[in-house]
């Protein structure tokens, strides 16, 4: 169940990287009103995780699931540039997921 916790509690991450690319610089209040409710709910999904997975474990794999979200959104969502380096530097941080993962 911890697992699954941080699942949910990394793609709320993603909801809240989104949300504050799109308040453009705090100036929306709809997008700026979701980045807060998504940090809240991932921070807390986070913390109820640790008390079971180790602390470097747990926001190691929080923070790689944002970051490959969030530059998976970026592409799809706002153009991003999609070159070989940026998917071989997302593709490490899944490889590390993985291993820490297998690791715990």
């Amino acid at each position: 169940m911890p697992w699954i916790t941080l699942l949910v509690a990394g793609l709320l991450e993603i909801v809240w990287a989104t949300a504050m690319k799109q308040s453009h610089g705090f100036t929306r209040l709809v997008p700026t009103a979701i980045m807060l409710v998504g940090m809240f709910g991932s921070f807390w999904l986070l913390a109820v995780a640790m008390r079971q997975l180790p602390l470097g474990t747990a926001y190691m794999v929080w923070t790689g699931i944002g970051a490959v979200g969030s530059f998976v959104l970026g592409i799809a969502l706002f153009g991003e540039a999609v070159t070989v380096t940026r998917l071989f530097a997302a593709g490490l941080i899944v490889a590390g997921i993985l291993v820490m993962k297998l690791a715990s």
